[in-house]
Order: C-alpha cells, then sequence, then structure tokens
C-alpha cells in the first residue's frame, strides 16, 4: 500500500485489465447494497407501497446475492490461489479474505432469509410488515457494513499486486 497508494491506483499503466475489472465489480456490490438499503428506507418511510417495493427488490435483492457468492467463489477458487502463489508474502491475507468469504456467505443466507420473511408478510397485517422490514432492514446493514470493509480491504491486497505484477506475469490476462 505504501508503494501504490489508492489515490494513485488510477494513472498506473497495470490498472487496466484485471485491476479496473475488479474495482468495477466492487463498485457494482457498493452500489446494489446501496440500493438495496435505499430501498428498504423508502418502504419504511412509505415512498413505496408493498407491491411496488415487492416488484421493485426482489429482482434486485437476487442480483445481487447471486453475483456476490458467484464472485467470491470465483476469487476462492481461482484468483486467490493464483494471487498468492505469485505473491507468497501474502498467503495469510488470502486465507483471512477466503474466511471473510465464508462468514459474508452466511450473511447472505440470513439476508435472504430475511428477505423471504419480509416478502412473505407483504400480503399481511401492516404491523407483520413493519416488523418483518425492520428485522431485513438490519440484517442488510450487518450485511453491507461487512461487505464494504471486506471490499476495501481485499482491494488494498490484491490492486497493489496487480500493479506491481500486471495481469500477464500473474497469469490472469
Amino acid at each position: 500500500m505504501e508503494k501504490y497508494p489508492r489515490e494513485d491506483w488510477q494513472a498506473h499503466a497495470n490498472i487496466h485489465g484485471m485491476a479496473n475489472m475488479w474495482l468495477q465489480r466492487h463498485d457494482m456490490f457498493r452500489d446494489l447494497g446501496g440500493m438495496l438499503t435505499n430501498g428498504i428506507g423508502d418502504y419504511r418511510e412509505g415512498r413505496l407501497n408493498a407491491p411496488e417495493f415487492a416488484r421493485w427488490f426482489a429482482p434486485r435483492l437476487n442480483h445481487f446475492l447471486g453475483n456476490l457468492d458467484g464472485h467470491h467463489n470465483v476469487e476462492d477458487h481461482h484468483y486467490f490461489p493464483v494471487f498468492a502463489r505469485a505473491e507468497t508474502r501474502l498467503k495469510r491475507g488470502f486465507e483471512i479474505l477466503d474466511a471473510d468469504h465464508h462468514t459474508i456467505h452466511e450473511g447472505l443466507e440470513r439476508n435472504a432469509e430475511a428477505a423471504n420473511a419480509f416478502i412473505g408478510t407483504l400480503q399481511e397485517s401492516e404491523d407483520k410488515q413493519r416488523f418483518a422490514a425492520d428485522a431485513y432492514a438490519d440484517e442488510n446493514s450487518r450485511l453491507i457494513a461487512m461487505l464494504t470493509r471486506h471490499l476495501a480491504d481485499e482491494e488494498d491486497l490484491i490492486i497493489p499486486l496487480i500493479l506491481e505484477k500486471g495481469d500477464r506475469a500473474l497469469g490472469i490476462d
């Protein structure tokens, strides 16, 4: 990080390719997480009614959860082993990121369960809807906080490595 501070990444010649793709994917997850957070807030504040919210919410949540799980699987089974072999001093960092993925996956499952419980109440009383919306919002908040920290940690480890070695030397071009 000292050699490649975050504010210098975009000016580096090796930012194109994998590093840029990685940052874009992470930004997509941040954006989707923010959309879900704002969407549940809009519902809780009465700016969206239950049917409107359900139509808006379900496809975005499915996209977010499915893509995040897939992204982590590719990282764990392909990229992290490649990166750990390329720079053995970072092996422990990749082990920590892999462990984070397992914790985040548990959070994804809890998030999906809370979302399904909430969606299941949309035909029930307003009190049940509000309680389930609050439970989902709390679960979503925990997941987004955990994910936000993880994405930054992952970038801090991976992007400098890619900038240092380049896609071709890492075997990821």
